[in-house]
């Protein structure tokens, strides 16, 4: 057994390295985003057109993610006895976890030729490949649709240059039944900020109220708006996402997460990412835990 799960090791991170290599070639140099004017297509030099698939968030694999605190007896704050969960289920400390993310403008140049629209798609993938007892189940797939509209714009904040503004429609499931549901809803306002190496995205966002709701203390746990801080030099990339939930008292809740995206050969990076917090996941929303993950980066913020 000890033997496979090496063999099992081995495969994970030789497909990861070839998912990488793979990843930078679809996106090369003609769709490689380099900073957040060309990410978003903020003016007439990098506008690309509708119906081109680029990268959104992060894409990554990490083949050895640890948790200090694994949800097995997920809660909800829905008293409903149908969210009670009857038994325990024995998850492994480490699991797999990895990370796919695109978006693409399906409207340019709408609200007289100032915004557009674009749809987005992330998908995060949390997989219990070395638990044999369970059959190696994947635990907990998170799918989050948006529609994005974005606008770019020119002035100076604190030192920094604001790149754009927007709003999202954004929703967010895990696609599982009950006692296991978790979703939610947001309207989600962002603004983009840069100043030499350092990139600045910040997003407070309202939950739209649900009839019947998975979770409906959700925001108290994983937070009303987070912010991302983004340094880059000699091909390091250091990203810090922290969210809050705005209660500045003994009810303070939220998750801080930091990663490291450091060059290795080529096109392939090495990825840390370390988080403490709630809301890792959505079945995760209301479970206080720090995890640390190891893998290759595919696709970064920058």
């Amino acid at each position: 057994m000890k033997y496979f799960q090496i063999k099992l090791s081995v495969f994970l991170l030789l497909f990861s390295f070839t998912v990488s290599a793979q990843v930078q070639a679809l996106f090369n140099s003609k769709t490689q985003l380099r900073n957040m004017t060309e990410r978003w297509e903020l003016d007439t030099t990098s506008v690309r057109g509708t119906f081109l698939v680029t990268p959104y968030k992060p894409m990554f694999v990490l083949p050895g993610r640890w948790s200090n605190n694994p949800n097995e007896k997920p809660t909800s704050g829905n008293i409903d006895p149908d969210y009670i969960t009857r038994k325990a289920i024995d998850y492994n400390t480490i699991e797999t976890k990895f990370q796919l993310s695109f978006k693409t403008k399906v409207l340019q140049s709408v609200f007289w030729g100032h915004g557009d629209l674009w749809l987005a798609y992330t998908q995060k993938s949390h997989w219990q490949i070395y638990n044999t007892k369970l059959s190696r189940p994947f635990r907990e797939v998170n799918y989050e649709p948006e529609l994005i509209l974005n606008f770019p714009v020119k002035f100076n904040l604190f030192g920094f240059k604001a790149r754009m503004v927007g709003v999202a429609l954004n929703h967010e499931s895990n696609g599982k039944s009950d006692p296991f549901s978790r979703s939610w809803n947001r309207i989600i306002l962002h603004a983009g900020f840069e100043r030499n190496n350092w990139t600045v995205y910040v997003r407070p966002w309202f939950r739209v109220p649900d009839a019947i709701d998975d979770n409906p203390d959700i925001s108290e746990y994983v937070g009303r708006g987070d912010v991302n801080v983004i340094y880059t030099k000699n091909g390091n990339i250091l990203s810090f996402v922290g969210s809050h939930n705005l209660n500045f008292n003994s009810k303070a809740r939220g998750n801080a997460a930091f990663s490291w995206s450091y060059p290795v050969r080529n096109n392939l990076k090495g990825y840390l990412l370390i988080s403490h917090g709630y809301g890792e996941t959505l079945i995760d929303y209301n479970n206080l835990q720090t995890t640390v993950g190891v893998g290759v980066s595919l696709i970064e913020w920058l």
